[in-house]
């Protein structure tokens, strides 16, 4: 049976209007978050003794075993794969191209292959590291904060079920009587692990990351810069001249960012006008970065 919201064991009896309202029962939007850190400072304060609570644990991360008990782990999507593709194949397209096209004013087809496989690694190294630290801050962070709600848990419930309380109610409408009859069956003994899962998923809103994410994440964006910064490159490899190879890299470069801007946004938003506008504004941008490269080393070669 639905527990009244006028007789609630959790909320306890709704005050009147002239009546104080405990700092345990909810408040309205506009007075919540003061009344929460209320709540956490009182709950939390040097009144509290050490023998109730016990001392606040360092934030180790979790075990694998409760990690997986705790909640599932955000498996690898294909749109976690195809953002990283973006990335990496977007930035090796152009800038190892505006490199090229700079050092191409130089003439020497020896030079621009030398100085584009150069930058060409090195970019796949730091696209590739970057997503691996990226990754891994994700999932450090996910601990940490999977550590506190943990500890909060099981050492001030009170404020967790406010604090529930008042996303229910304030940013999804629930009724106080369903709310305080959801709190309630959430907080109920041995159901800890799903009550820490709920707040992660609901108040700090951040999924579990997948153990695997980070290396797939920095294979893929790694991989994606190299073929995207090897395209550009190619003429260089088969003609003599510099400037030639120059005008027929420009071509394949083109087409390349227009074919890749309308993939890229008629995936992701699945209209024409928006696959033209994602070709359009991906060749803008690469002409921009090869045309500053190559005016910029055009510039500093006449002045030497």
């Amino acid at each position: 049976m639905v527990p009244s919201p006028e007789t609630s064991p959790l909320l306890g009896p709704r005050p009147s209007t002239t009546d104080q309202q405990p700092i345990s029962e909810y408040e309205p939007r506009r007075s919540r978050p003061s009344s929460i850190r209320s709540m956490r400072s009182s709950l939390t304060s040097s009144s509290v003794t050490a023998a109730a609570i016990g001392p606040i644990p360092s934030q180790q991360p979790c075990s694998d075993t409760a990690s997986s008990s705790s909640s599932p782990s955000k498996k690898i999507t294909f749109s976690d794969l195809f953002r990283d593709i973006i990335l990496g194949f977007s930035d090796g397209l152009t800038v190892p191209f505006a490199l090229t096209a700079g050092l191409s004013t130089l003439g020497s087809t020896k030079l621009v292959i030398m100085g584009g496989l150069a930058e060409l690694f090195s970019g796949m190294i730091s696209m590739g590291l970057g997503a691996y630290l990226a990754g891994v801050t994700e999932r450090q962070h996910w601990e940490a904060e999977h550590s506190r709600k943990s500890w909060e848990v099981a050492n001030i419930p009170q404020l967790e079920q406010s604090e529930i309380l008042a996303i229910l109610e304030d940013d999804y409408g629930v009724s106080r009587s369903v709310a305080a009859a959801l709190v309630g069956d959430l907080s109920r003994k041995g159901n800890e692990e799903n009550l820490v899962r709920f707040l992660m998923d609901l108040q700090l809103r951040m999924m579990e990351p997948d153990l695997n994410r980070a290396w797939v994440s920095a294979g893929v964006m790694g991989l994606s810069y190299f073929v995207g910064g090897l395209i550009p490159m190619l003429p260089y490899f088969f003609m003599e001249r510099a400037g030639e190879a120059l005008w027929v890299s420009v071509v394949i470069t083109a087409v390349i960012l227009l074919v890749f801007g309308f993939v890229k946004n008629w995936v992701t938003i699945r209209t024409r006008r928006a696959g033209v506008w994602g070709a359009v504004q991906t060749l803008v941008i690469g002409a921009l970065a090869a045309g500053t490269s190559w005016v910029i080393v055009r510039g500093l070669d006449s002045e030497h």
